[in-house]
C-alpha cells in the first residue's frame, strides 16, 4: 500500500497526489506534508543528507505499516531526498489518503513525526565561511513523536 522512494531528484507534489488518487473514488481525504531546507538564521548555505540504502527504505516501510495499523489508510506516499540540498529545496513528502479527512491528517502527522525521529538519515548543515555541523536530534521533534507512543 505504501509507495516509498529515497532519491536525490526533486519531486512534484501534484504529480504524486495524482498518482496516488488515479482512478480512486473511495478517497475522501488527503493529508500532505512537504518539508523544505530552511536557513535557520545561522546562515545555512545547504544541507547534505546521508543514509544506508536498503536499511532506510525498510525503516520507512515499517513506519508506514504502523500508520496503516493505526488508521484506515487507502494509500500512502513517502519520498525523502538525500544528497546535497540548498535552502528552499524540497526534502520530504508525506501523503496519506483515507475515506475520512481526520484519519488522513492524523496519519500524515504521525508519519512525519516518526520520520523525523526514527528514520535513519544523517544531516549535515553547510554554513557560510565553510563551517558545517552534523545536526543532532531536536528535543521538540522527540516530544512531537512521543505523543504517538
Amino acid at each position: 500500500m505504501a509507495h516509498i522512494k529515497v532519491q536525490t531528484e526533486d519531486f512534484d507534489v501534484g504529480a504524486e497526489i495524482a498518482a496516488l488518487t488515479l482512478g480512486r473514488s473511495d478517497i475522501g481525504g488527503i493529508g500532505c506534508f512537504v518539508g523544505t531546507v530552511r536557513d535557520n538564521g545561522q546562515t545555512v548555505t545547504g544541507m547534505t543528507l546521508e543514509h544506508y540504502p536498503g536499511m532506510t527504505e525498510r525503516a520507512i516501510a515499517a513506519i508506514a505499516d504502523q500508520a496503516a495499523d493505526r488508521w484506515p489508510l487507502l494509500g500512502c506516499t513517502i519520498i525523502h531526498r538525500v544528497g546535497p540540498l540548498r535552502p528552499g529545496d524540497n526534502i520530504v513528502l508525506v501523503i496519506a489518503a483515507s475515506a475520512h479527512r481526520q484519519a488522513a491528517l492524523d496519519a500524515t502527522a504521525f508519519l512525519i513525526d516518526w520520520l523525523k525521529t526514527k528514520a535513519p538519515f544523517w544531516k549535515r548543515e553547510d554554513r557560510t565561511g565553510g563551517d558545517g555541523a552534523w545536526v543532532d536530534a531536536r528535543e521538540e521533534d522527540n516530544a512531537a513523536a512521543s505523543r504517538w507512543d
